[in-house]
């Protein structure tokens, strides 16, 4: 019998031939200038190639004021980065691939920046971490004011604009993991005072503008998703104080602001520990009841029968796989062919997270099968 992964799903206009979906994953690729590689295309293009039915890119630097997060990160700020991100999407195009732009803006979790901002002047909790570059504690960032806000929306629709030119199909506007958007959403980090602070009704503010200015910018075929979480990059174990309140008015809110489907993310410890309640809760199926809009699922799903499960089961429309990708970037093919997947070694990246040091470690690893 098929497996439900590999059935089509028609996103907004776009048809894809499966279920299966690239999760966005920082590679800290390029050569410091913001441009896409001749290396990040072939890579892309590899999991085209291996049968995904889409492809969303690593988090893109959306300014360069604050928005930056990692040293070698690509952006899409200029002529030259939209052009790079051409040949890429080209590159996938040519596989017969589908691929979606994540727009990201760091906020305090910039790993680069000398001076941070965030939506308060609150240090951020843990450390910086080493495979994208960082070291030692966040900074303690400063304040965004209203210009501040204004400027980050601007370059959120602004690079919208400019992945449509390169030919993606759509963005992923990123509200998850701790970057900006999430540190807005999230009480203990913004402890504002105006419009976009207070109770989360107001919290969720940015989010929702970013939403609103992409779609006035973008052709109505145009895919705007966004992405959203519980766990941080620096904390995996927050959870929404509210529960399911919460996740019912963030929910209700993007998808009133004009998002196209929600992905939610599994920081750190799979989809049981990130997307399920104390209560027993699914999120993933919260949003699609909820909302009636395509609902991607993350976090351990390469297993077979747990995505078989989360797809027959109503949890969600796709499921998307990070590290399990990195080593299988052909998991839909092995998955038609019920082939065994490599297990993911976090060797694949030191010792930092770029396509070379995965590359070398899936050489060093074929050299040492034989």
């Amino acid at each position: 019998m098929k497996h439900p992964a590999l059935e089509p799903l028609r996103l907004k206009n776009t048809m894809l031939p499966n279920r299966a979906v690239v999760a966005p994953m920082s590679r800290v690729s390029t050569h410091g200038d913001g441009v896409a590689t001749s290396n990040m295309a072939t890579y892309y293009a590899d999991f085209a190639r291996g049968g995904f039915g889409l492809i969303i890119g690593e988090g893109t630097y959306t300014d360069t004021r604050f928005s930056i997060g990692y040293a070698r990160q690509p952006g899409l700020v200029n002529d030259a980065q939209e052009a790079g991100w051409a040949k890429v999407v080209d590159a996938v195009h040519r596989h017969g691939g589908h691929m979606i732009a994540q727009l990201m803006h760091a906020g305090a979790l910039s790993q680069t920046l000398p001076e941070p901002a965030g939506p308060s002047a609150i240090q951020p909790l843990r450390r910086m971490m080493p495979e994208y570059g960082g070291s030692g504690p966040w900074p303690v960032p400063k304040a965004m004011t209203q210009d501040h806000i204004a400027e980050a929306v601007d370059g959120f629709a602004d690079s919208a604009l400019r992945a449509e030119r390169a030919g993606f199909v759509g963005v992923e506007i990123h509200a998850a993991n701790g970057y900006l958007i999430d540190q807005f959403l999230s009480a203990s980090t913004n402890h504002r005072s105006d419009a976009y602070g207070g109770p989360l009704e107001q919290r969720v503010r940015l989010a929702t503008e970013t939403i609103e200015a992409v779609k006035k910018v973008v052709s109505p075929d145009f895919i705007v998703g966004i992405r959203l979480s519980q766990g941080k990059v620096n904390d995996f174990d927050y959870r929404w104080p509210g529960g399911a309140d919460d996740a019912r008015l963030l929910f209700d809110a993007v998808a009133r602001a004009g998002a196209d489907y929600i992905h939610l993310a599994s920081e750190g410890k799979g989809w049981r520990h990130a997307a399920v309640l104390a209560d027993g809760t699914s999120l993933t199926a919260l949003a699609r009841h909820r909302t009636g809009l395509p609902v991607i699922a993350n976090g351990g799903l390469h297993d077979p029968e747990m995505a078989r499960w989360i797809l027959t089961e109503g949890h969600a429309d796709l499921i998307s796989l990070g590290t399990a990708a990195l080593t299988n970037p052909d998991w839909p093919e092995k998955l038609r062919q019920n082939s065994p997947l490599v297990p993911f070694d976090h060797h694949m990246l030191s010792p930092m997270a770029t396509i070379e040091a995965g590359w070398a470690w899936l050489a060093q690893s074929r050299e040492g099968s034989r």
